[in-house]
């Protein structure tokens, strides 16, 4: 369980966060690295006693593309071996981080140090033979996380077994606990064209059913009583058959045992693809593991209008000419079903972890719509580096045969056009991260792309918009100059600063090429709605700048629950401004 943790694997898997720590943290304003010589830059600790010494390139958006062999620390004269938990106790003053807040961001650090170390034990994949995998296979295959946060990768819960059974690196197959919930304590909503037997029998079958039906009979309890909730093992063992041990003898709720399928854990840990049959559902369950700023929970409350909005949505999109036209299409989230506890209901809050301990959802499998010749993979991809430093997109854009830029703008015209459009034509936004997009490939050209996590992700940013009473919950009141933040931050900041800096070290495309071809994407889309040109000018995609809008901030300040999401842009976290790589490639006005 812990061969992986080597001295060689930990000083490499610390050279790597020291890394990103500095990068990112100097991206964000949290230090700043003094020069100390051509390319050559310096951080120090709080006290003063501790360098940081680096080689560093500043691309645009002001992303440090820092050279990790050429990190050295050094206190009092002496040089030491880069640590990323010492880095953070070293600089906590300039990260602001709290009594309360530091010892569990230390665990998040060390927890992804030893993640970061796991992955370094794998047999090594080239950029080239992971672009040609299978969908599963490059899912299983990301070694990074998400691209801007350095404790990316906390899981804190998971014990050192826990990590090899569960971990989406580890690619081990899972089978889903089924717990059967008395219906007077659970509800199960579902899409307007599903209902519960058809759901459950497309995803167990009859054989399994019989069985659970049988353990519930043998209880002398009634089956038609009781709503099943897939349960992720984790859950089971660890909170629900102890926090929730008074439901169990009670019989409120029912441990039926493993269902018939083999499931993998996906990058979001808690969402599971079905391998045994991937035209099936994936299965979305809760997790009571704090991870990246969240407890991964998922509220009954918050899951029972799910199916409506992902209706909602999913109309909007097929009746939208341009969303159409890019190809756009979600996963819908087709059920929902929850469990509420009505003692801990009443000694909480709604954001309380104990209010989401139990609940799932099933989510339509991207397989079954895919046409002959064509293969999926997750987004995240595109930001992967190999062993070598090599980028699977420009791996990718080999195998297409087609220039750089051309095949970038095919990407851009497929996933960044329909964020452009959701964002003028309905102020919508998503959150369109590299976990939460899935490409469609026809070879190593982007085709289209599927968005998914809906729900607990899209807002539509006007609280006065009319929209269907299950479907309110996603209005918030974001202010109008934030408005654009959807794109220039979650898009430009937040993902493309970090394949355009792939591409760009790796030599695949120049960083102005770069963003020029983002340019005449975003140009080209304004050509086709002239009717939304005075929105467009409103939230102006070319200013010569905007608001730096951090992530780490937020962790660093609560890393237990980072955002309200029934009020983002509460939380949002300034640092002055970023100058804008579009802006010179304005379109006349």
């Amino acid at each position: 369980m812990i061969d992986h943790l080597t001295p060689e694997a930990w000083a490499t898997a610390n050279r790597l966060l020291v890394r990103k720590a500095l990068a990112e943290f100097a991206h964000e304003r949290l230090i700043v690295p003094e020069p100390a010589g051509p390319g050559q830059w310096v951080v120090r600790g709080d006290d003063g006693t501790v360098e940081y010494r680096f080689a560093a390139r500043r691309l645009a958006l002001d992303h440090w593309q820092i050279d990790a062999a050429s990190i050295t620390r050094h206190r009092d004269g002496a040089e030491l071996p880069p640590d990323a938990v010492d880095l953070c106790v070293e600089l906590r003053g300039a990260l602001g981080l709290t009594d309360a807040v530091l010892p569990v961001y230390l665990e998040e650090i060390t927890s992804t140090l030893a993640g970061t170390a796991y992955k370094l034990g794998k047999p090594p994949v080239t950029a080239a033979e992971l672009a040609a995998a299978d969908f599963q296979a490059i899912e299983t295959g990301m070694t990074e996380g998400h691209p801007c946060f350095v404790a990316n990768n906390g899981r804190l819960g998971f014990g050192a077994h826990d990590y090899h059974r569960y971990a989406p690196e580890a690619a081990a197959p899972v089978r889903l606990f089924w717990l059967a919930a008395h219906r007077d304590h659970a509800t199960f909503t579902c899409a307007a064209d599903l209902d519960y037997d058809t759901l459950v029998r497309a995803e167990l079958g009859n054989e399994t059913l019989d069985r659970f039906a049988a353990t519930l009979a043998g209880l002398g309890l009634d089956p038609a009583d009781y709503l099943l909730i897939p349960v992720h093992p984790w859950q089971w063992w660890n909170k629900l058959a102890v926090t929730f041990a008074g439901e169990v003898a009670t019989r409120r709720l029912v441990c039926l045992g493993e269902g018939p399928d083999e499931h993998l854990a996906q990058q979001s840990i808690r969402t599971f693809f079905n391998v045994t049959d991937p035209a099936r559902h994936y299965v979305k369950t809760a997790l009571s593991v704090l991870n990246m700023g969240f407890m991964r929970g998922l509220s009954a409350a918050y899951m029972e209008a799910t199916p409506a909005i992902n209706d909602w949505l999913a109309a909007l999109i097929d009746g939208d000419p341009v969303f159409r036209r890019a190809g756009l299409t979600i996963l819908r989230e087709r059920a929902a079903v929850g469990y509420r506890h009505r003692q801990y209901e009443a000694a909480t809050d709604r954001s309380s972890p104990y209010r989401k301990m139990l609940a799932a959802l099933w989510r339509e499998s991207p397989v079954p719509g895919l046409p002959p010749g064509r293969r999926l993979a997750t987004m995240a991809s595109l930001l992967h580096l190999d062993r070598d430093g090599r980028p699977l997109a420009g791996a990718l854009i080999d195998a297409s045969g087609l220039p750089p830029a051309d095949w970038l703008r095919r990407y851009l015209d497929a996933y960044l056009v329909p964020l452009l459009h959701s964002l003028y034509a309905h102020d919508l936004a998503f959150m369109p991260h590299g976990e939460n997009v899935i490409l469609v490939l026809d070879g190593g050209v982007v085709e289209r792309v599927i968005f998914k996590d809906i729900a607990e992700e899209i807002v539509v940013m006007n609280p006065d918009a009319e929209l269907p009473s299950p479907v309110r919950r996603v209005r918030a009141a974001i202010p109008e100059g934030e408005k654009i933040l959807a794109i220039l931050t979650d898009v430009f900041d937040c993902f493309l600063r970090h394949l355009s800096a792939a591409l760009h070290t790796s030599g695949v495309l120049d960083q102005d090429d770069f963003w020029r071809t983002v340019a005449d994407c975003a140009t080209g889309y304004a050509e086709t709605v002239p009717h939304l040109a005075d929105r467009m000018r409103r939230h102006d995609l070319f200013a010569a700048e905007f608001a730096l809008s951090c992530l780490n901030r937020l962790q660093l300040r609560n890393n237990r629950q980072m955002v309200d999401l029934a009020d983002p842009s509460a939380a949002l976290q300034f640092a002055g401004t970023l100058a804008n790589p579009l802006a010179r490639f304005a379109p006349p006005r």
